[in-house]
């Protein structure tokens, strides 16, 4: 299906797929190329069938950040546009069931160096979105101290109580990631967070979940960040706040990869980790197949069940160690 570096969520009793669509042509920092928008599908169950993706707003409506249209904001360097992620604001902040779209576009960032991050209020979790839409439609520059860069991002759900969720995020250069919790609208960033997640940098595609019967926060990633990659390294950390110390497995001797015993699969069943999402209590790692071009419509997206198993060791015992996570593609 022509949806990629998306996401699957369940709203009612029905899932939807939400994705970038490449089919009328989009190729990545092409000057001039058409951007296709975000699009959504539905289904019954998370194996299908999917309906044909539907747009979630028009490519040729107006950016209202940038006074352009998202057309010439997402293709007009070829820059694009990516990420989308739909939440809803029910059991927390002001618990409204408004269902609101977050997504990246880099241009906003390579023009201004403002955050790339973009986010609109919606009709319903079909669309459409942004401003104008009734009910709900919106539009919002999110402020944010913390993920104020231009990466790939994902949302993690509180394990909280009525908690915000969080916004986890990559920053350009080092690609540090980085997480801040959302404000009662879901719309921005309290400035609560932490920076360089666990020490770990240069990755991307990040997600993560609440694993209630270990009471640990998981999080996991691309390593290392790269574009169209069709087989890359996926890490992890782990904490037990969202907020506050996150540890990922070291290494130790001479030259060793940093990287060694962190990352539980070395090419990811041959795509990209993208993020994770939890359906029906089961979290699951998002994969794009991606066939390492500039146009990715006929890429695959590859769903695999996450099961956190912590396991003893550390860097240097002189024992085996077994990964707590396992990719079973």
């Amino acid at each position: 299906m022509d949806l990629h570096d998306g996401t699957i969520k369940r709203f009612g009793d029905t899932y939807f797929m939400y994705g970038s669509i490449y089919g009328c042509g989009y190729e990545w920092y092409v000057a001039g190329t058409p951007w296709c928008g975000f699009g959504v599908s539905i289904a019954s169950s998370p194996q299908g069938p999917w309906s044909a993706p539907k747009v979630l707003f028009s490519p040729t409506s107006q950016d209202p950040w940038a006074k352009r249209s998202w057309q010439q904001t997402c293709g007009g360097t070829g820059q694009g546009c990516f990420n989308p992620r739909m939440i809803q604001r029910s059991g927390w902040g002001a618990n409204d069931g408004v269902f609101i779209l977050w997504f990246n576009a880099p241009r906003h960032y390579s023009d201004t160096y403002a955050n790339a991050y973009n986010v609109m209020g919606c009709a319903s979790p079909l669309g459409p979105c942004g401003p104008g839409v009734t009910p709900n439609g919106s539009y919002t520059k999110p402020s944010l101290a913390i993920c104020g860069g231009n990466g790939d991002f994902g949302i993690i759900e509180s394990g909280q109580p009525n908690g915000r969720p969080a916004i986890v995020c990559t920053q350009p250069g080092a690609t540090e990631l980085r997480i801040e919790e959302l404000t009662t609208w879901g719309s921005g960033g309290t400035g609560v967070g932490v920076r360089r997640v666990a020490g770990i940098s240069n990755v991307e595609g990040p997600g993560g979940y609440w694993d209630p019967a270990h009471q640990q926060y998981v999080l996991t990633y691309s390593e290392p960040g790269c574009g169209y990659c069709a087989g890359t390294g996926i890490g992890y950390a782990t904490a037990t706040s969202l907020y506050s110390g996150w540890t990922a497995p070291s290494n130790v001797g001479f030259s060793q990869p940093v990287y060694g015993r962190r990352m539980f699969d070395a090419n990811s069943c041959g795509g990209q980790p993208r993020t994770v999402t939890v359906l029906d209590g089961q979290p699951w790692q998002v994969i794009d197949l991606w066939l390492g071009t500039t146009n990715e419509t006929n890429a695959s997206t590859h769903l695999v069940p996450l099961d956190y198993q912590p396991q003893p060791g550390t860097a240097g015992d002189g024992q085996v160690w077994r990964t707590p996570l396992k990719l079973v593609c």
